[in-house]
C-alpha cells in the first residue's frame, strides 16, 4: 500500500478535528435543552456517542504526535558560523565588502544567515542583500539551505542540498542555467570562514563566480 501523501493526512487530521468539534458542539447544546424523563437519551445511546467520541480521539492521536516540534538541532560546526562578521572579497571579479550577521532561530531548527552589503562600502559597489537559512534532514543526513535574495523568484530552485566534509559544508543549487556549488569552509585557526562559490558555464567548466573571506567583528 502505498503511503498516504503528508497533504492527504493533515487534510484527514482536520477532518477528524472538525468532526470532534461538532459533536462535542451538538452533545454540549443537547445537554441545555430541557426534557422530560421520557425523552432523555437512553443510555445505550450515550454509550454509543461515547464510543465515537473516542474512536476519534484515537485516530486523531497520531495526528497530534505528527505536529510535535521536533528537537533542537545542533552542529558543532555551523555553531562557529554565528555572531557578526565582515565579508570581504570578490564577486563576478568585482570587490565586495558585506555585513553578516548570523544567529539560531525556530528552535534552535535552523541558522539565519543575514547578508547585505557595507554602509561603508565604495558607492560603486554593487548593492546586495540576502537570507541564508541552514538547516538539516534527518531523514536524508544533508544540509538543506534556503536562500532568498534582492534578485526575488526568478529562479525556483532556491534550495541547496549538501553534505559536511570536515570543516566545510558543500552545498549544490540545481539552478535553470545550470548547477551552482557554495562552500563554508570553516578555519579554526584564524577563527575564520571562507565562502567559495563555484558555476558551471555552457561548456561544463566550472569557473569561480565569488570567492570571499568572513573575520569576526564585534557586535
Amino acid at each position: 500500500m502505498d503511503r498516504p501523501r503528508k497533504e492527504n493526512y493533515e487534510s484527514i487530521c482536520v477532518e477528524l478535528e472538525y468532526r470532534v468539534v461538532v459533536a462535542e458542539a451538538v452533545d454540549q447544546r443537547a445537554a441545555k435543552i430541557p426534557r422530560s424523563k421520557k425523552s432523555q437519551p437512553r443510555k445505550d445511546e450515550k454509550m454509543k456517542i461515547a464510543m465515537k467520541l473516542s474512536v476519534l480521539f484515537v485516530f486523531l492521536a497520531p495526528c497530534y504526535a505528527a505536529a510535535q516540534e521536533p528537537p533542537p538541532w545542533h552542529d558543532d560546526l555551523v555553531d562557529h558560523m554565528a555572531g557578526t562578521w565582515k565579508m570581504e572579497g570578490q564577486v563576478m571579479g568585482q570587490d565586495a565588502h558585506h555585513d553578516i550577521e548570523a544567529d539560531w532561530i525556530l528552535n534552535h531548527q535552523f541558522m539565519r544567515i543575514h547578508e547585505k552589503t557595507s554602509a561603508s562600502a565604495p558607492a560603486t559597489e554593487h548593492a546586495y542583500e540576502a537570507f541564508w537559512y541552514i538547516g538539516y534532514d534527518p531523514a536524508t543526513k544533508r544540509f538543506v539551505t534556503h536562500l532568498m535574495d534582492t534578485y526575488g523568484s526568478t529562479d525556483p530552485a532556491t534550495l541547496g542540498y549538501g553534505a559536511r566534509d570536515g570543516n566545510a559544508i558543500r552545498l549544490v543549487f540545481d539552478y535553470a542555467d545550470g548547477p551552482f556549488h557554495t562552500t563554508y569552509r570553516w578555519m579554526p585557526e584564524k577563527d575564520a570562514w571562507e565562502w567559495l562559490l563555484e558555476q558551471k558555464d555552457k561548456s561544463g567548466k566550472w569557473t569561480t563566480f565569488a570567492d570571499l573571506r568572513l573575520t569576526r567583528t564585534a557586535k
